[in-house]
This record gives C-alpha cells, sequence and structure tokens, in this order.
C-alpha cells in the first residue's frame, strides 16, 4: 500500500475522511495543513497517521521530487470563510493550490477527489451540474468554480479517478473549531444549551418563517462518498454531494428540540447586508452521483441530528 493524503486533514471533512480511513484500517496517511494556525495537532486527536506537514511544504515537495507510491489524495483543504472578500486570498488558496495538485496527480495517474461546493450555484434555483446553473454569490464559490473549470479542462485526459464534489450543507462531529462557520445545526445546539431557544431567520424569498429550505448532508455520508470514489475503476466528473432532499431550518430545529427534549423557535431578521445574498433553496440533483456508481442512502435530518447531538453531549 501506498501513502494516502488528505489535505486540510485537520479540518471538519478532512478530520472525519481521517477518521474513516483508520476505522477502514489505514494509517498510511499524511496530512496536509496550514500549521500557522494554531491547535492543529489538537484537532487530530485519536487519529492514526504517518505524519503531518506544512501546505507550504508539501507544495515544494510535489513540485519538486515527490512523495514516492500515492494511492490518492483526497484535497480538502481550503478557505471556507464565505465572508472573505479579499479575492487575492480565496484564488491563492483555493485555486492556485488546488491547481498545483492537479498538475502533479494528472500526469502521475493519482486518483484525485477534491471537495467543490453548493456554493457554485448561487443565486440559481436548479441543481444540476451544468453552466446554466452556475451563479455563485461570492468570492468563496468564484474560487470553487474556477478550479472546477479548469478540472472539466483535464477529465479527458485523466487516466486516473479525478471527481470533485458539491457540498451542499454538510453537518456533524468535529467541527467546533470552525467558529461562526460551523454548520447551523451546530450554532443551534449552541443557542437552546444557553437559552432553551433556536433562533432562525424570518421569511426569505417566497419562505415562511424559518421555512427556506436546505440540503443538510451529514458528515459521515460526506466522508463515505469520498472514500467510495478514491477506491475501485477510475471515474471522472464533478457531482453534487448532498442528500437530494431539501429540509427547511424549521424541520432541523424540531429534530434539534426532539432530541434535547425541550426547547422553542424565534424567529428573527436577516443581519444587513445579508438579504441579497442569502439562498432561501438549496437540494443536491443527485443524477450524476448516482451515474458514477454511489448508490447509498443518506442519513434524514431526523437521525443525522439525533447522532449528532448524542455526539455534543457526549463531548
Amino acid at each position: 500500500m501506498g501513502l494516502i493524503v488528505v489535505t486540510g486533514g485537520a479540518g471538519f471533512v478532512g478530520g472525519n475522511i481521517v477518521r474513516a480511513l483508520n476505522a477502514a484500517g489505514t494509517s498510511d496517511i499524511l496530512v496536509v495543513e496550514d500549521l500557522s494556525q494554531p491547535d492543529k495537532r489538537a484537532q487530530l486527536e485519536g487519529c492514526r497517521i504517518q505524519d503531518l506537514v506544512d501546505r507550504h511544504d508539501f507544495l515544494r515537495r510535489i513540485a519538486g521530487s515527490g512523495l514516492g507510491r500515492v494511492e490518492a489524495v483526497f484535497h480538502q483543504g481550503a478557505c471556507t470563510d464565505t465572508m472573505e472578500h479579499d479575492a487575492r486570498v480565496m484564488m491563492e488558496l483555493n485555486f492556485g493550490a488546488s491547481r498545483a495538485l492537479l498538475e502533479w496527480t494528472l500526469p502521475n495517474a493519482i486518483p484525485l477527489v477534491y471537495a467543490s461546493s453548493a456554493a457554485v450555484y448561487g443565486a440559481s434555483s436548479a441543481f444540476a451540474e451544468i453552466p446554466a446553473n452556475e451563479r455563485p454569490l461570492n468570492v468563496y464559490g468564484e474560487s470553487k468554480l474556477r478550479f472546477d473549470h479548469l478540472v472539466r479542462g483535464a477529465l479527458r485526459e485523466a487516466k486516473a479517478t479525478l471527481v470533485g464534489l458539491r457540498y451542499f450543507n454538510v453537518y456533524g462531529p468535529h467541527e467546533a473549531h470552525k467558529g461562526r462557520m460551523a454548520s447551523v445545526v451546530y450554532q443551534m445546539y449552541g443557542q437552546i444549551r444557553e437559552t432553551g431557544t433556536v433562533r432562525l431567520f424570518v421569511g426569505t424569498g417566497g419562505y415562511g418563517d424559518g421555512e427556506q429550505r436546505r440540503d443538510f448532508v451529514h458528515v459521515d455520508d460526506v466522508a463515505q462518498v469520498n472514500l467510495f470514489f478514491a477506491q475501485g475503476p477510475a471515474r471522472h466528473g464533478i457531482v453534487n454531494c448532498g442528500t437530494g432532499r431539501s429540509r427547511s431550518f424549521n424541520d432541523v430545529a424540531r429534530a434539534l428540540i426532539a432530541a434535547h427534549g425541550s426547547g422553542k423557535i424565534q424567529y428573527v431578521p436577516l443581519p444587513e447586508g445579508l438579504a441579497a445574498r442569502y439562498q432561501s433553496f438549496t437540494e443536491a440533483d443527485l443524477a450524476g452521483l448516482r451515474r458514477l456508481g454511489y448508490d447509498r442512502p443518506f442519513l434524514d435530518v431526523e437521525e443525522g441530528v439525533r447522532r449528532y447531538y448524542r455526539s455534543l453531549r457526549a463531548a
């Protein structure tokens, strides 16, 4: 067996991929991270890995002599702050580093599974993976879409797996370090623990109070989709990674209240400036994912939130 590389491996999705690999019996894992940020090693507590390296050192290594035999690369490293407005920072982290990885994996026939985002759809109300639906509302979505465009041009020459996964609203264990960028499920948990009240936005986009709908997908499912594509025959494409079923914020709040045993919902106005960039509806079109062979079911909101609540209480 060769080495498995997980960029952003101390982050939310990346860390859960590392844990899923460990559960499958794999520990020959090289985690790539921005080590200028504190507590990266703490976020890998309990994980079995071969090494943890800084992303700049990693990029120098793949530009030079390489790493020896590499079985697969899970590229999860990115700036995920949707409120970041500095396009230079976002493009350097989300496009420049990703392009360097592609230029290394492609000629060496190394399977690459990478994180794209449903943010590429932005203002669209349709979510099939076609250019007509791609209308990002922020620099983050633009950076992800630009790399998707680069990958589309490379798919025909790819000899190994090259798959981009457009994550929808991912939630689940090991995301506390993300702070204000953690999932709404995590934010709701903090609210109900502190005040007994979950705060949701008033109606937008023709939806009633708390009735805005998103495709909420548990991180365990996201990790399993990643592992599926890194194994088996070569597959190529950019596909959605969600449940395929939108659910309202009210549904999520009610599932959390049920798990907690008590609580209520309060509706509050959107922050100033957010309304024009707010997605009131997302729902992954899974036709592309299914065509590439992934046919497993996804956790629904009720079961996913219940599992997550238990893990948060146990932490």
